[in-house]
């Protein structure tokens, strides 16, 4: 028996013995249409630009929905996390983001209970912490799911407060998550427990900090490169065959500037050599075949003034469509 045929049988088994709460989802209605619930998450959490991001907007209303139902998919109205008005006089932007977390925890988490896939519209990477927190308490029963994440990102953002250059909370969304700093954020954001690093897998990650690169190293986290996005080599089989034995449910997470940055020449923090947005779109196919896949993130997309020609959101939606291409095929 070969290696992929060896790998293929574990997962079967380990499938069989999985919590019926975690149990794989199909996402598809009566009718034979994928069902697909829009998420926006505008909040930053960011000290230096304004609280609220018009990155979901952008999306939003470049006819993403027209699109997506033209392809058979059947949308749920799409939701947008806000805040209360009681919340909205709380102290601190990181404070105040932990909040917006939790209510797009609670968005998430009921869009898979109602058999949907959430595409989270978000302003930058720190909604990480909602979007896996809602995938966390998606079961039935009330108990923590095991989460696998797949970070789909130019930058490791393993940051802690200790590690950056920067100071930007940005850089810190994967550590906060694997529970490495910020616990109050993370607990805020309703994820607990952590995700043990075995869990992570990062992909087309090719700049990062000198002490954020120890951490990496240190930890159980597994890599896939450009070139097996490019590729769609074997490696990215391996890696989700592994998570879907390991965990109950899989979250992607792309960040825009992953990209070549001839797509998003309007974000400020591009890196030479990434992928098309048309190379990443055929690995997202594959990756969401696998019946664990729950959720795909798009984060930090230049929006108006940034994108002028509209190329980053034309790559954002090619993102989307290659990945529900994939769930459609399971």
């Amino acid at each position: 028996m070969g290696e992929r045929m060896r790998a293929t049988a574990l997962l079967a088994v380990m499938c069989i013995l999985t919590p019926a709460n975690s149990a794989a989802q199909s996402y598809v209605s009566e009718d034979g249409k994928l069902k697909v619930a829009l998420v926006k998450m505008p909040y930053t959490g960011a000290r230096n630009v304004p609280e609220l991001s018009d990155v979901p907007d952008y999306l939003a209303q470049g006819g993403i929905e027209d699109r997506l139902t033209g392809r058979g998919v059947a949308l749920k109205p799409m939701s947008t996390v806000a805040l209360t008005a009681e919340e909205q006089r709380e102290y601190g932007e990181w404070h105040r983001l932990g909040l917006a977390n939790g209510h797009l925890k609670e968005i998430v988490a009921q869009n898979r209970r109602d058999g949907y896939l959430s595409v989270g519209l978000l302003a930058n990477c720190s909604s990480l912490m909602g979007m896996l927190a809602g995938l966390q308490y998606s079961g039935e029963t009330g108990r923590p799911l095991r989460v696998g994440l797949v970070f789909i990102d130019a930058h490791g953002d393993f940051n802690t407060p200790e590690t950056t250059l920067s100071g930007m909370l940005g850089g810190m969304p994967v550590a906060v998550s694997a529970g490495l700093a910020l616990r109050n954020l993370r607990l805020e954001s309703g994820l607990d427990p952590a995700l043990p690093t075995r869990h992570i897998v990062m992909a087309a990650v090719r700049d990062t900090d000198p002490l954020e690169q120890e951490l990496i190293d240190r930890s159980d986290i597994e890599m896939l490169t450009v070139e097996d996005i490019r590729t769609r080599s074997e490696n990215i089989h391996r890696q989700m065959e592994r998570l879907s034995g390991l965990t109950d449910v899989i979250y992607i997470h792309v960040d825009m500037d992953v990209l070549d940055p001839s797509e998003v020449a309007g974000h400020a923090l591009t890196v030479p050599g990434g992928p098309t947005s048309a190379e990443l779109a055929a690995a997202l196919t594959e990756m969401f075949r696998y019946e664990k896949v729950a959720a795909l993130g798009i984060a930090s997309t230049p929006a108006w003034e940034r994108d002028p020609q509209g190329s980053a959101r034309e790559a954002a939606y090619r993102l989307m469509e290659g990945a529900l291409e994939g769930a459609k095929r399971r």
